[in-house]
């Protein structure tokens, strides 16, 4: 299978770059919160979120150096993301993540709390000094939705009523928002057309679709090793993903085992059993590639080139790390 690194070689010396400058942007000046935060970084992320803003920054500047400006929103895309991680693992009392122990468990929640607010706070100071109101509104409608989608899945814990719609809902606020619109930010520092900039916004929201029902499949499928925290973590927390609400519709009596929250000896055995037993991985497959193909399509318009045909084939690798 391709590593997902390898299709980041047009920006591999930017994504260098960015890791250096993360450290120093935390800033040493709060030892706890750098140790917290350098930790993340260092802890085998993909960098795939500002992979992309790179990758579309190339791809909509050829023949030009990415602006400071470009690089910046890069960093601040990671820092958003990183920051999102550290308050999720602290609401699912997370132990482990990337195959390292979480924020919350090496320093406790509240350190955990405080990295995560410091490191949202240190994103919208840079993102203020980028001086685009666009981008700001952006980047800012971001961290709304990565709130909100926090809130709805809390809510929605073990509801099996809970609509595709409504997942699919979720998943945009919680995975593929950032994505998108930090997508559409690089193309809107590029000054490309406004059409282009949609079509690149469009790309990052199914992209981040197509990733996220990708993920919650693997949760399922995947050796906790692979996935760097418990396999099937989702389903025991109660939050019911695409795969589990495709086996809703073959096993009925899924429902009373999930509306019960395994309470009973036995109870999440039988429901992975069922969710096995169903086409819901099978469906959701489906539904990742039909994604994975529209994000693919949006690209149409953009010149052809080495940063967009990885835009195309980071696409096609989503679906790949099923297999």
């Amino acid at each position: 299978m391709t590593s997902v690194k390898s299709l980041f070689s047009p920006v591999e010396a930017d994504l260098q770059d960015l890791t250096n400058n993360l450290k120093r942007l935390v800033g040493a000046r709060h030892p706890i919160l750098y140790a917290a935060a350098e930790h993340l970084f260092g802890a085998g992320g993909k960098r795939l979120r500002p992979a992309i803003v790179l990758l579309i920054s190339r791809a909509t500047l050829p023949n030009q150096a990415i602006t400071p400006q470009h690089q910046r929103l890069a960093e601040i895309t990671e820092m958003i993301h990183t920051a999102s991680l550290v308050h999720d693992d602290v609401v699912d009392e997370a132990e482990i993540r990337r195959g390292v122990p979480t924020v919350n468990q090496g320093f406790g929640n509240r350190i955990a709390v405080l990295a995560g607010d410091f490191l949202f706070a240190q994103s919208s100071w840079y993102l203020a000094n980028l001086d685009n109101l666009e981008v700001v509104k952006l980047l800012s409608e971001v961290i709304m939705n990565l709130a909100e989608g926090e809130i709805r899945q809390g809510l929605n814990r073990f509801d099996t009523s809970l609509s595709l719609e409504a997942y699919l809902e979720k998943s945009y606020y919680k995975t593929a928002s950032l994505i998108a619109n930090s997508a559409k930010a690089a193309a809107l520092l590029s000054q490309v057309s406004p059409t282009l900039q949609e079509n690149l916004y469009f790309y990052g929201r199914h992209f981040g679709l197509a990733f996220q029902i990708v993920d919650d499949i693997l949760d399922f499928t995947a050796s906790a090793e692979v996935l760097g925290k418990p396999a099937g973590s989702d389903l025991r927390s109660g939050n019911l993903t695409a795969p589990v609400l495709f086996a809703l519709e073959e096993h009925p009596c899924l429902e009373t085992l999930i509306e019960r929250e395994f309470a009973q000896p036995g109870d999440l055995e039988q429901a992975l059993a069922l969710v096995f037993d169903s086409r819901g991985i099978e469906r959701s497959r489906e539904l990742a590639a039909q994604h994975a193909k529209t994000a693919i399509a949006y690209l149409a318009d953009l010149p052809t080139s080495e940063p967009q045909q990885c835009l195309v084939k980071l696409a096609e690798y989503t679906l790949s790390r099923l297999y």
